[in-house]
């Protein structure tokens, strides 16, 4: 357990987990957390990372901070993802060893499994077949991270402990129609569909203004209201029709219409969602109450623990200084932990979902042209029960939530 005074280093503390793993740490009475937003600190530049180690010394690290995006974003960007990723792990990782950091927590994905995986999806399923391709270099790099915790343990005594969360959702989400995640990308259609419909551009000029759609914005596009709220194309002297008309079809490119919403796929892909506040809390929870020993069920698991040194210089000609793994403890692999609810809904459930949450009364339809991804994603969560932790925010309920705070993000 982390004594109280403690000084936390959450990386990404502005993001979706980020903050609730902050606020969680809060609420348990850790006063001494460390942020920077990524004006602040550029986790991608090693230079800036080793300055921010050296001056902050932290004794533990939350490493929430990624490069992320939904299928689009990762089928287009494939290069930026594992670039991103992997030097973000990589500075963190490097400098909270060099740093003698005393535990870290690494956030992953459970897109590191194999497409055509058993279900559920236990840990050990990990690397026995291929990848989803839509998203396979994120994948990678998060692959990559959890194999350089494991492998700082193994070799180096360290107490670095990796967790592959499910589809995540909840405040401080992203809602950029092309980069976010499944869920809010969904939830910000329905509710721009709707508006449209209701003729409501003052709130469609609001959520623009706020969230721009490849930089078309609210601004100039209700230029009086005379007291209404629900103006309509035809409204006389209230709205300014070329800018309505900018909007409508930049929002038709993301499958937003009057009334209509046009999504990826089939709908009848399975997934399963976790409340972001429910992840910080599994995080926090393995953060202050699970060790690496208590993951693999060995006490002692490194060469460093019977004495190895660890101040010699990383060279391949020379051993000496460089702790070591024990072969003689056999293979020693998968020892994240899935996170999730073990519960899953179709794509065309969860829409439904979020047109009762909306009020929408319009018509959601799949563009079966356009790639499903992964047919069925549910994790096996028994290790991660065994270890003390159940979800609490059943999706229903989170949906609600989540259309809530989106509201409340505009005003």
């Amino acid at each position: 357990m982390l004594a109280k005074n403690s000084k936390i280093y959450v990386a990404g503390h502005n993001g979706l987990v980020g903050s609730a793993i902050w606020n969680n740490l809060k609420a348990r009475g850790y006063e001494n957390l460390v942020g920077r937003s990524h004006k602040e600190l550029d986790l991608t530049d090693q230079v800036a990372v080793r300055k921010f180690f050296d001056e902050e010394q932290p004794d533990a690290v939350v490493l929430a901070a990624a490069f992320v995006g939904g299928i689009m974003a990762n089928s287009l960007y494939r290069a930026d993802f594992i670039m991103m990723n992997m030097k973000i792990q990589c500075n963190v990782i490097s400098e909270a060893y060099a740093h003698g950091v005393k535990k870290l927590l690494f956030l992953g994905s459970t897109c590191i499994y194999p497409k055509n995986a058993p279900q559920p999806m236990k840990e050990d399923c990990l690397l026995t077949s291929p990848l989803e391709y839509t998203n396979e270099e994120y994948a990678i790099a998060k692959i990559a991270g959890l194999k350089m915790c494991e492998s700082y343990n193994l070799q180096y005594g360290t107490n670095y402990i990796a967790v592959m969360p499910t589809n995540l959702y909840g405040p401080n989400d992203n809602f950029h129609l092309e980069n976010s995640h499944v869920m809010p990308a969904m939830m910000r259609k329905v509710y721009l569909a709707k508006l449209i419909h209701d003729g409501a551009w003052e709130k469609i000029a609001i959520d623009l203004n706020k969230r721009p759609v490849e930089g078309v914005t609210g601004e100039g596009l209700v230029q009086e209201f005379n007291g209404s709220s629900s103006l309509s194309l035809n409204s006389s002297n209230s709205l300014n029709t070329s800018n309505c008309q900018k909007v409508l079809d930049v929002l038709a490119k993301y499958g937003i219409y009057d009334n209509k919403v046009v999504l990826w796929g089939t709908g009848t892909p399975l997934r399963e969602f976790l409340w972001s506040e429910d992840m910080a809390d599994a995080s926090v929870h393995v953060l202050l109450n699970v060790d690496f020993k208590d993951v693999i069920g060995i006490e002692k698991y490194s060469s460093v623990h019977y004495g190895a040194s660890t101040d010699g210089a990383v060279d391949r000609n020379h051993s000496a200084g460089r702790g070591g793994a024990i072969p003689s403890l056999g293979e020693i692999r998968n020892c994240h932990i899935n996170v999730g609810t073990g519960k899953e809904l179709t794509i065309r459930e969860l829409s439904e979902l979020v047109v009762k949450a909306v009020g929408f009364e319009g018509t959601v339809e799949f563009d079966a042209s356009k790639p499903d991804g992964t047919m069925r994603k549910l994790i096996d969560v028994s290790k991660l029960h065994s270890l003390g932790w159940h979800h609490k925010v059943e999706i229903d309920e989170g949906v609600r939530k989540l259309f809530e705070w989106y509201q409340d993000s505009l005003n």
